[in-house]
């Protein structure tokens, strides 16, 4: 038996880009029991793909409640609808057989890993008061994405001088733009910065220089993605909701560092439930983004647990 319930996590505070503002996580989480046992996973679907929670919650009515991992990659292309299915067999069979997920999967048992905290798009005395705030934190993932960038960067980087930033303009820049900045990013110390152009829209990025990594969000889905982006990025942020799951997710980690792009590893915002898969994609990323409960002012009943060594792999109860 499947079940969908749409559920929905109040923020902490307004969580803004440059495509506009939320207040709350709504997310779908699928069940699927079988055997006595239940697996269960989470979804956020995206309305930058098309996905609302009516749309993807049909998607996963369809599906034969006997579904396999195998049968749903051809029942259903890379999205939020496929990702929880997914996530939730991989929950599924480590209950019924008594053995992690990792285990099942031929991982290394994982360890926690430091994950940015992100701070979102607001007027610049706003960001160095947040980047203030979250200055103890080692990486900060800073939203741009407008014309008048500039001061927002000065002003985070006034406020957290000794951490490490990187930079998400979800495509919000023109190549003009993203050339003007790109020397100050280098100079205010940024590492990384993320899907600065429009995915189908980037082919600038080929011709222009690159003095900075540049990493692939909205134009990375899955492994038939990686042809599209040769020459143009330097690393691809991985999102279970895109990939369509933790199967795809490891073949897209595993395609992309062989063909030499560096991995990061992110979520959108939702529950601890979410981002508990992707704390086993994540071992030995270059950069994990996997905030999403930090930035809640509430979650799952067995929340993933974060310290000063990150987050760490979830308990059994939570997921895996």
């Amino acid at each position: 038996m499947i079940t969908v319930t749409s559920d929905s996590f109040r923020l902490a505070e307004a969580f803004v880009i440059s495509r506009g503002a939320r207040t709350e996580a709504r997310v779908l989480t699928v069940r699927i029991t079988r055997g006595g046992w239940t697996g269960w996973g989470e979804c956020v679907p995206y309305a930058r793909y098309g996905e609302t929670l009516a749309s993807v919650t049909d998607q996963i009515a369809a599906l034969s409640p006997d579904v396999t991992r195998a049968e749903l990659a051809r029942a259903l292309a890379p999205g939020a609808a496929r990702n929880a299915v997914d996530c939730a067999l991989w929950d599924l069979a480590a209950k019924s057989a008594g053995r992690p997920v990792w285990e099942l999967a031929g991982l290394c048992a994982p360890l926690p890993v430091i994950t940015a905290f992100t701070l979102s798009l607001d007027a610049p005395e706003a960001m160095r008061a947040a980047a203030a705030r979250h200055a103890h934190r080692p990486l900060l993932k800073i939203k741009l994405g407008t014309p008048e960038d500039m001061p927002r960067l000065e002003a985070v980087r006034r406020g957290a001088p000794k951490a490490r930033i990187i930079v998400d303009a979800n495509e919000g820049w023109s190549p003009g733009i993203y050339a003007d900045l790109a020397p100050h990013l280098v100079r205010l110390g940024v590492e990384l910065v993320e899907q600065p152009l429009l995915a189908g829209a980037d082919e600038m990025l080929a011709e222009i220089a690159r003095p900075l990594p540049v990493c692939a969000d909205e134009s990375c889905h899955d492994r038939s993605s990686l042809p599209g982006l040769r020459g143009k990025y330097d690393m691809v942020n991985i999102k279970l909701d895109k990939t369509g799951g933790l199967t795809e997710a490891l073949a897209l980690k595993a395609e992309a560092e062989a063909q030499g792009l560096g991995v990061m590893v992110g979520c959108m915002v939702g529950s601890s439930l979410a981002m508990a898969p992707a704390v086993l994609l994540a071992q030995g990323a270059s950069i994990v983004d996997l905030d999403g409960p930090l930035l809640l002012a509430e979650d799952r009943a067995t929340p993933l647990d974060y310290d000063a060594a990150g987050v760490h792999p979830p308990r059994p109860e939570l997921w895996g």
